[in-house]
């Protein structure tokens, strides 16, 4: 080898050795699209090193440029100054399966981008942006990652923005810190002012402190390329609740966390953490909507395993007759402070005896419902509205004098009937934490598996609300604790839904509403024939709804003459179908359900689905869902309407081609109204196949249930 190669072959080693030490400089922005491409989510700095985003969605920005940040307690805001250290993209296509829910398997496909930042200042300060773009909108968190000298962060805002694009039609609620209890109002985002829904009267406990919203919040954007988004957010754990701030002028949402006056902050975490998605939901149609499962797949799987303990039921119980007056929660005129009560201190009136929790029972077992729930079976409902102090009122495990639990499960067991146990819990729930496990004990020592959980009124401690993280700690834990007694959860009063039933499926079904027990309190603040075709593209859209259907005796004769549900018969029994829950109460009095035929649709509705279909709808307007029920195949079908009488054309197209079946048609009558003719029903049956198309006529608040069999 010659002196020239030499040099030559050296000069070249050391060539490589440059370029392998010589690192290519990080982009400083960053594009990811969804599977199929719908959606394209561009990521960039500003020129202050701010980070932000854009969201398109068929080629057209649906969301300008947004961006990002927070404010601190004892430390500087995080929000300018950024350089991008680090991009990387992953993808995921997965199918897990629900234990329960609107179908069987759920399709889980995302690409996703994570942008590392770093402050280009003195205090160097670390975050990752994570995005999940899916063809049904998208996901983003933030994760604070472990930082020299900080072991912890007060949070005192997030500034996390939703630029729109126009002036779009939303459907709202106000950003209420203690409850969702509000009527939807539906404007243009220029024209929401949720300080003027302040007050109520009928509302327990309400805190609105600046003009924001409550999510899921939806709005339809107008013009040639029509489209609908929803704003949530997904796996809230460990974090306060977000609701968004309306700037009516830009035309800009922001994120608006829950705080506690007691404590000062929003939100104190430990690092390392990250935080809840934060969801913008896609759709060109608003059905949709409905059949995206975007915010389940953001959470976590299932992290109890096994639920098999938990049987999706249809349930009656003692609860609508308190709401009519006809019975009361509490047993005696006065608690006498330390003394045992007796059978002598009753008021005639209670609801929660033995004897009338047999009758539900027995009526339960003759017709195809599965469960019974009790409310006012336990001590301390004479002290629990009205009181600053609550704390210590409920007993957990004590049963007034003429309620015997042991008796009553024993008659259930015996007539293939369980019943449903009921903790209110006053909004203390630390007296709730100090009994917890005694009270789950007693149920698991009972067999019973389910509770329905209540947080009416102002919380204690004072200065906290039920929808900040001390509350959203409570809640989640409460859940997780309880399925180590293996018990599933129907929290009212709650926590908003955010697809955590992925991760732990024992939280079953939830309030996070305004209820059917609205309509039993005053005409003038019932809900209006609008509300249930608004709540299908809101709060349905977070998660199972409790809304406890199936009340006959629309003008509430003799008991509240006053007062009216606001829909027909035929809406009652659709509500089965098109809002969703695994457990579906059968909520009216039993004497008004005895003879009556449309109560042949409650006893064979399913409430486990096997697949669903979203056969049309818009928000305010209308809705109509079908659904396969698992264990027999049956199709039943749900449709809606506001005050508005509409023409409905069904087609049935999801049933199997080359088979014929039977189709049992509960619709409005002819003369039928909400208002002046609600009972008025036509029953009908007919044979229908794939290629049937049913013209059903939906009366002003009215609707239409449809059971559909294989014929024999």
């Amino acid at each position: 080898m010659n002196r020239l190669t030499s040099f030559c072959l050296a000069m070249g080693v050391l060539f490589m050795i440059a370029s392998c030490s010589t690192e290519a400089p990080v982009p400083q922005s960053a594009s990811i699209t969804s599977p199929s491409g719908v959606n394209t989510l561009d990521f960039f700095l500003r020129e202050d090193g701010s980070p932000a985003y854009t969201l398109s969605h068929r080629g057209q920005m649906v969301i300008d440029t947004s961006g990002f940040g927070f404010e601190f307690k004892d430390m500087p805001v995080m929000k300018t100054d950024f350089e991008v250290t680090g991009v990387q993209k992953d993808s995921l296509d997965e199918t897990w399966g629900m234990p329960w829910g609107e179908q069987l398997e759920v399709d889980n496909h995302y690409n996703e981008l994570t942008v590392d930042l770093t402050e280009a200042n003195e205090n160097a300060r670390s975050l990752s942006l994570r995005f999940r773009v899916y063809d049904d909108g998208i996901g983003f968190r933030y994760e604070f990652p472990e930082m020299e000298g900080v072991k912890e962060v007060i949070i005192t805002d997030e500034h996390t923005e939703f630029q729109l694009t126009a002036d779009h039609t939303a459907w709202w609620i106000p950003g209420d810190w203690d409850i969702y209890e509000h009527l939807y109002n539906t404007t243009k985002v220029s024209e929401i002012n949720a300080i003027a829904k302040r007050d109520h009267p009928n509302l327990a406990a309400t805190h609105i402190p600046e003009n924001s919203v409550n999510t899921p919040v939806t709005m339809r954007a107008e013009g040639e390329q029509k489209y609908y988004l929803s704003f949530h957010e997904a796996a809230l754990v460990d974090y306060a609740g977000m609701t968004l701030r309306v700037d009516t002028t830009n035309l800009k949402l922001s994120s608006g966390l829950v705080g506690s006056d007691r404590l000062g902050y929003k939100v104190k975490r430990s690092l390392p953490f990250h935080t809840p998605w934060r969801t913008i939901q896609v759709a060109d149609e608003a059905k949709d909507l409905i059949a995206s499962q975007l915010i389940l797949n953001l959470n976590e799987p299932n992290k109890i395993g096994d639920v098999s303990w938990f049987t999706p039921m249809k349930y009656t119980g003692i609860w609508w007759e308190m709401h009519l007056g006809k019975s009361s929660w509490d047993f005696a005129n006065t608690q006498r402070g330390g003394e045992t009560l007796t059978l002598e201190d009753a008021k005639g009136t209670h609801g929660a005896t033995t004897e009338n929790t047999k009758a539900f029972i027995d009526f339960s077992a003759e017709n195809n419902i599965g469960g019974v729930l009790v409310e006012g079976w336990n001590t301390g409902w004479e002290h629990w509205i009205g009181f600053e102090d609550r704390e210590g009122v409920f007993d957990f495990i004590t049963p007034y004098p003429d309620y015997d639990l042991e008796e009553v499960v024993r008659y259930g067991k015996e007539k293939g009937v369980e019943i449903i146990m009921h903790h209110e819990t006053s909004a203390a729930p630390r007296t709730y934490e100090q009994q917890m496990d005694t009270a789950y004990a007693l149920m698991q020592h009972h067999g019973i598996h389910s509770v329905k959980s209540g947080y009416v009124g102002k919380l204690i401690p004072k200065g906290e609300y039920h929808h900040g993280q001390w509350m959203v700690n409570h809640f989640n834990n409460a859940v997780i604790k309880a399925a180590e007694y293996e018990i599933a959860v129907n929290a009212h009063e709650p926590i908003k839904a955010t697809g955590l039933r992925r991760t732990y499926p024992n939280m079953i079904s939830r309030e996070g509403l305004r209820g059917q027990e609205f309509n039993a309190w005053s005409i003038e603040k019932g809900n209006p024939p609008e509300h249930l075709p608004i709540v299908a593209f809101t709060r349905m859209l977070s998660g199972p709804i409790d809304y406890t259907p199936g009340i006959f005796n629309i003008k509430l004769d003799p008991w509240k003459p006053e007062s009216q549900v606001n829909t027909t018969l035929a809406q009652q029994l659709a509500l089965y179908v098109v809002i969703y829950s695994p457990i579906q109460m059968a909520a009216d009095l039993i004497e008004n359900y005895e003879g009556n035929p449309a109560f042949q649709f409650i006893r064979d509705v399913g409430v486990d689905w096997q697949r669903t279909e979203v056969i049309n709808g818009e928000p305010g307007d209308f809705v109509t869902i079908a659904r396969q029920e698992r264990e027999t195949g049956d199709w039943f079908v749900g449709s809606i309407t506001d005050e508005e009488s509409r023409g409905m054309n069904i087609a049935l197209d999801f049933l199997e081609p080359g088979i014929s079946y039977e189709a049992v048609i509960y619709k409005d009558a002819p003369d039928a109204h909400w208002d002046l003719n609600p009972e008025a029903i036509d029953i009908s049956t007919r044979e229908v196949t794939h290629e049937t198309v049913l013209q059903l006529k939906l009366a002003p608040g009215g609707g239409a249930a449809i059971s559909i069999k294989k014929a024999e």
